[in-house]
């Protein structure tokens, strides 16, 4: 049995570790910290949540946070810029390195591919007015591509 990325990673753990190492980077980092300035300290733990429901994890973000679509309002009109985007998902990165997630070719090809598409959808999203798909499913991550969204 293939195990899902949530467990190949380790579990929940493994996810509360990447993001507390995660916005411990944000915290000094010039062009992400205006960004999370006013999040709660209850935020890393949610990502952590939301993180690990993408990835195969139970769906707890459903369950007790709203799912995609209070995922969505947390990024409408926040304007998020390409140079924000990348420098995002270079600190996740080096986060999971931090953390000990899986260093593996295949897991990290999965974890980026997700990171890459997530970004690239919450940057699309946080734009001034942009049209956005404001009812979905929280995506799972698996270890192959994803198909094309059809709504």
């Amino acid at each position: 049995m293939t195990p899902t990325l949530y467990e190949w990673a380790g579990g929940a753990a493994a996810f509360t570790r990447l993001t507390e190492a995660f916005y411990a980077r944000v915290e000094k980092d010039d062009l992400l910290e205006p960004l999370f300035a006013h999040m709660p300290p209850s935020h890393a733990r949610h990502v952590a949540t939301w993180l690990a429901e993408v990835f195969g994890g139970p769906a707890d973000y459903t369950a007790h946070h709203g799912g995609y679509a209070h995922m969505l309002g947390k990024h409408l009109g926040m304007g998020i810029t390409e140079p924000q985007r990348r420098r995002w998902v270079n600190l996740i990165q080096d986060a999971a390195d931090e953390a000990g997630l899986p260093g593996d070719p295949e897991f990290r090809a999965a974890f980026l591919a997700y990171v890459e598409w997530g970004t690239r959808l919450a940057r699309r999203n946080s734009q001034p007015g942009a049209d956005v798909v404001r009812e979905a499913p929280v995506p799972r991550w698996g270890w192959g591509e994803a198909p094309p969204y059809q709504p």
